[in-house]
């Protein structure tokens, strides 16, 4: 029995669908993993078009509310983990926050140098030594985020030394001193095929991308880039003015 989507109202009947299913999931009657009524059967419950429904279903995939598999059907999504911009976290704490097991990977733990890009952002010459670390840190057997980070040797001289999979380059790094200014820029991206990789991705997704740069004393001692597969992870911030 259609449940009367009405036709002459500010609001569109698609956003209408998208408040019928949100609701349902917020109060729970449609649990984490549950499979939702199929297209037609959200037709014949909403009494509009298969292509009203098709597009509030769209919508709600891409804002991470619900998860579809070609042929299976439309799913309640696993809510993705926060990240505040206007913090610094470690993603470990915000894993176990969430109430899931944390572990990482170390890939790449070495010494680089600076070519031109990385030069500008650390304010150096080309050439410039560099350390170097690629982690993949996993939620329960998810990965959540592959973490890259140049980090100064004259901040951090023992950066090489350290077991990051046990010790965490961000509690490393903010042991030795606090940033004094962060710099954060987001990107949406399409991964290469290391980060498809990495990530565990079977087909490419946009994927977050958040470039992070921090200086110690007027120097820049860091430059992170964090990759987030989109449909896992968000990130957000609020300040109070």
């Amino acid at each position: 029995m259609a449940i009367g989507i009405a036709e002459n109202q500010a609001i569109t009947r698609y956003e209408q669908v998208k408040q019928y299913i949100t609701a349902r999931i917020r109060r729970g009657e449609w649990k984490v993993g549950q499979r939702l009524p199929s297209e037609s059967e959200l037709v014949e419950i909403t009494g509009v078009s298969r292509m009203t429904v098709h597009r509030a279903l769209r919508e709600l995939m891409t804002e991470g509310l619900v998860t579809r598999a070609q042929g299976v059907g439309t799913f309640v999504a696993r809510p993705a983990p926060r990240a505040e911009l206007l913090q610094l976290h470690d993603i470990a704490d915000d894993i176990i926050a969430s109430g899931h097991t944390h572990r990482s990977r170390v890939i790449t733990l070495d010494t680089a140098r600076a070519d031109v890009d990385l030069a500008m952002s650390f304010d150096q010459r080309p050439g410039s030594k560099l350390f170097h670390s690629v982690i993949v840190h996993y939620e329960d057997d998810t990965p959540l985020q592959v973490e890259e980070r140049y980090v100064s040797p004259h901040f951090a001289p023992d950066y090489l030394n350290q077991d990051f999979s046990v010790a965490h380059p961000h509690r490393h790094l903010y042991h030795i001193a606090g940033p004094d200014e962060i710099e954060h820029v987001i990107f949406a991206i399409t991964p290469s095929q290391e980060l498809q990789h990495l990530l565990e991705l079977e087909t490419p997704e946009a994927c977050l991308q958040l470039v992070r740069r921090t200086w110690v004393q007027d120097r820049i001692v860091m430059k992170g880039i964090f990759t987030y597969p989109g449909s896992r992870y968000s990130l957000g911030g609020r300040q109070y003015m």
